[in-house]
């Protein structure tokens, strides 16, 4: 992921939804007994290209979601959405978590589950397939289906980035 350009957004005038991923009780076993606390991992996007994730841990369930959601605007960024869908096909991979984006035609929907369906609707993707492969665990799922955003490239950026016009692009 070194050569790719991750575009930050400045949260402060965008209206966000959030969806909550997952939601964890975790036990710190101590001295004097158990200690409980919560940590939630969140997604907020606008619908229209622009998405984050993040983390919050607390004693509660509601001050680990706010705090998800605080760490999530902090971690924006941008992705292009062509008609509903994404531009080409694409794999992602963190840790032990493969995804696998394919672009699909208006009406299929998101075919998708969990964590990545969570992402995709996030973002304002309403059409694509998609695949998860490997561990299932929602904090990796979520990770790798932003490395295989974050990898996404327009007609545009890419006929930027080679010096040719966009007719190029497209003629080969």
């Amino acid at each position: 992921m070194s050569n790719i350009n991750i575009k930050r957004v400045k949260s402060s005038e965008i209206e966000f939804k959030d969806k909550l991923v997952s939601i964890q009780r975790v036990t710190k076993v101590t001295k004097g007994g158990r200690t409980f606390s919560f940590s939630a991992i969140v997604v907020v996007g606008n619908e229209n290209g622009v998405v984050g994730y993040g983390l919050g841990k607390a004693k509660e369930v509601q001050a680990a979601l706010q705090k998800g959601i605080d760490d999530a605007k902090k971690n924006l960024v941008k992705v292009p959405i062509l008609k509903g869908t994404i531009p080409h096909e694409q794999y992602g991979k963190y840790s032990g978590a493969y995804v696998f984006l394919k672009p699909a035609a208006p009406g299929t929907g998101v075919i998708a589950g969990g964590a990545m369906r969570a992402v995709l609707e996030s973002v304002g993707v309403t059409d694509v397939l998609a695949k998860s492969k490997g561990s299932s665990n929602p904090h990796s799922v979520v990770k790798a289906t932003f490395d295989a955003l974050l990898q996404m490239r327009d007609a545009y950026t890419v006929s930027q980035l080679r010096g040719v016009d966009l007719n190029t692009v497209f003629n080969g």
